[in-house]
């Protein structure tokens, strides 16, 4: 950097940022204590650019969040609104393909053979003060 480049970065406040730097930043989706064991939540997250459905669970009191698409057909996986756990509470199930998900891996176990195997995509979360928030995934998924 040029002596003139920090003079001004020093006068304004300015710094360079690197552009492969991705952004990591988190968005508030809920309180734990506002999520029973069995229950989900809907919520809408910056992916890609645009603003993608997603879906956070209480398994077993641990949370998990993935992108709400099915990986058999990518579709919405709840047709009754915010209904993903099967009638056991044991897996997570697309309503329109009948593909059964472990909740706590995202892996379709199963359903179409397309679709098993494979892995929804996982939306990251982190806890702090009882509030969990999410990151957008940062692998490129199949469309």
């Amino acid at each position: 950097m040029s002596d003139q480049h920090r003079r001004r970065a020093a006068l304004t406040g300015s710094r360079s940022r690197r552009k492969d730097a991705p952004t990591r930043a988190r968005y508030r989706v809920a309180r734990t204590d506002s999520l029973a064991p069995g229950e989900s939540l809907k919520f809408m997250l910056p992916i890609r650019g645009a603003d993608e459905e997603c879906f956070l669970i209480n398994f077993g009191g641990e949370f998990h969040a993935y992108v709400n698409r099915c990986r058999h057909v990518p579709m919405a996986m709840d047709w009754v609104d915010n209904q993903f756990f099967a009638e056991d509470g044991r897996y997570l199930m697309c309503q329109t393909h009948n593909a059964y998900y472990e909740p706590a891996s995202g892996e379709c176990i199963a359903g179409p053979p397309t679709a098993c195997g494979k892995y929804l995509y996982r939306v990251m979360t982190e806890i702090e003060d009882g509030v969990i928030y999410a990151r957008p995934p940062q692998e490129e998924f199949e469309d």
